[in-house]
């Protein structure tokens, strides 16, 4: 019996599952909205039921993050976000009237390829899933190959109580023969309608070249100014809460705090008290070379870590009750590796005289590799709050709170999604966080409002056969002088 390799084995099931989701989505398209509503729901409380297990899961496989934590993800993107767009409607008529003028009705994209991260391995595929079928879309996920086997469980779960709900078979897949190969052809498939990519910048930026409309949403590189005006107490427990929720594995958590420098001390010692250890320049230099290889990458094996692992790993001893390690910066960019996203529990520090200068030192953290993605402010002037609000080149600017949970839409009123778009000057096409509305096409039935002018119904003064531009003789005159001056060059 004939033995395909594995990059064979994963463009044959791309292909088989792109199909079959595509023949189930023919038949998901005519169903109504009750039916949707019914199997979106049954699949919310499936994976809702399943969280715990699922957290677990990949908190094991993946080796990254803390399973209680991945376990809140998880309800998350089962029960928050399920509330946020169980109202909305998708099937036919959403809005509009003939009186109006205009009537909006919900077309479904077709077959979303959705690529995964390891990071956030089960959270994103329950949320993607929710959204996928809420806007009668079929939907394929190709999981990241360190995830392979909790992103399964999970699309089994949901899968299974899609089914039960009455979904058509076939709606919903996961790949389980992962590769570059694979994840391409599952990407440039015919029946791909659309690209949902949450990953690292060189899988974002493959979606993107693949031909097809794609939302690509990567990397942030968070900071969090602290102004004079703050309330420093919940300032320090929430920076550092945040930092080590999960292990830092959510792309808006905190990776550098800019202090406002009148209050910097009073800060540190705030959030050493939260768990936070201040390393010297010799234990600053160690974790700058166990991050980050030479060329700017990251170090897979710091990724998603305790502090004390992250300390041990770099040789540093650190006190027991240490949540996140801090290191004091002055510069920003290649030449200081802490200055980049760190997704572990490391945090960057920086100290500014005043807004103005927190502002500017902002801006470039954003700059180096976080357009368009987040920023967080601790402030009680409003004046400076707005300045941030206006100025920074971000789409998600989260005020008095944690980054990680703030950003996703749990402890704010942004739309709850793990998938965070960065916008045009971050390379998406949205800074939105990307939920259903992002996922159906919208057709216009518009009725005349006003009458044409009368110019539109006069006869052209123009004699019939006048040809506009030069002639086929000038044309092709111009070819053949383009193609002697070619061959004179050679």
């Amino acid at each position: 019996m004939t033995q395909f390799d594995k990059d064979l084995r994963s463009i044959q099931e791309a292909r088989q599952m792109a199909e079959q989701a595509y023949q189930a989505q023919q038949v998901w398209a005519n169903a109504t909205q009750q039916q949707v509503d019914r199997v979106c729901e049954a699949m919310a409380e499936a994976a809702f039921m399943a969280s715990e297990r699922l957290g677990r899961m990949a908190a094991e496989e993946t080796g990254f993050g803390v399973p209680e934590h991945k376990k809140l993800k998880n309800e998350f993107a089962a029960k928050n976000v399920w509330e946020s767009i169980k109202d909305i409607k998708t099937v036919g008529v959403i809005r509009g009237s003939k009186e109006s003028g205009i009537i909006e009705v919900a077309w479904p994209m077709g077959v979303i390829a959705a690529l995964t991260p390891s990071t956030n391995a089960t959270s994103t595929v329950i949320n993607k899933l929710l959204m996928a079928v809420k806007a009668r879309n079929g939907i394929v996920i190709a999981p990241h190959p360190s995830a392979v086997n909790c992103a399964n469980a999970t699309v089994k779960v949901m899968k299974d109580a899609a089914i039960s709900a009455g979904a058509p078979a076939g709606l919903i897949n996961c790949m389980t023969q992962i590769s570059l190969p694979g994840t391409r052809e599952l990407m440039s498939h015919k029946r791909t309608a659309l690209i949902l990519a949450t990953g690292g910048s060189d899988m974002v930026r493959v979606a993107h070249s693949q031909g097809k409309p794609a939302y690509g949403v990567g990397p942030g590189n968070v900071p969090a100014y602290v102004d004079r005006s703050a309330d420093l107490e919940k300032a320090a427990k929430y920076i550092v809460g945040s930092k080590s929720f999960d292990y830092s594995t959510i792309c808006a958590t905190e990776q550098s705090v800019v202090a406002d420098r009148p209050i910097a001390a009073r800060l540190k010692k705030l959030m050493e008290s939260e768990g936070a250890y201040f390393v010297d320049e010799s234990q600053a230099q160690a974790l700058r070379q166990t991050l980050f290889h030479p060329n700017g990458g990251i170090n897979v094996a710091s990724v998603g870590k305790s502090a004390q692992y992250v300390a041990s790993l770099a040789g540093i001893r650190v006190p027991k009750q240490t949540r996140v390690l801090v290191a004091r910066l002055n510069k920003v960019g290649p030449d200081e590796p802490l200055s980049r996203e760190k997704l572990t529990t490391v945090l960057g520090w920086y100290e500014a005289d005043g807004w103005e200068a927190g502002c500017e030192r902002c801006l470039e953290l954003i700059s180096f590799g976080g357009r368009g993605h987040s920023l967080i402010i601790h402030a009680t002037d409003e004046k400076v709050i707005m300045a941030f609000g206006l100025e920074k080149p971000v789409f998600r600017i989260g005020v008095n709170t944690m980054g990680t949970l703030g950003m996703i839409g749990m402890t704010t009123n942004i739309m709850p999604s793990l998938t965070l778009g960065s916008g045009g000057i971050g390379g998406a096409i949205t800074g939105d966080n990307v939920t259903v509305h992002h996922l159906y096409n919208v057709k216009r039935i518009a009725y005349q409002t006003s009458s044409p002018p009368a110019e539109a119904f006069r006869e052209s003064t123009v004699p019939a056969g006048t040809v506009y531009g030069p002639s086929l003789d000038e044309i092709e005159a111009i070819v053949r002088e383009v193609v002697n001056e070619v061959i004179r060059e050679k």
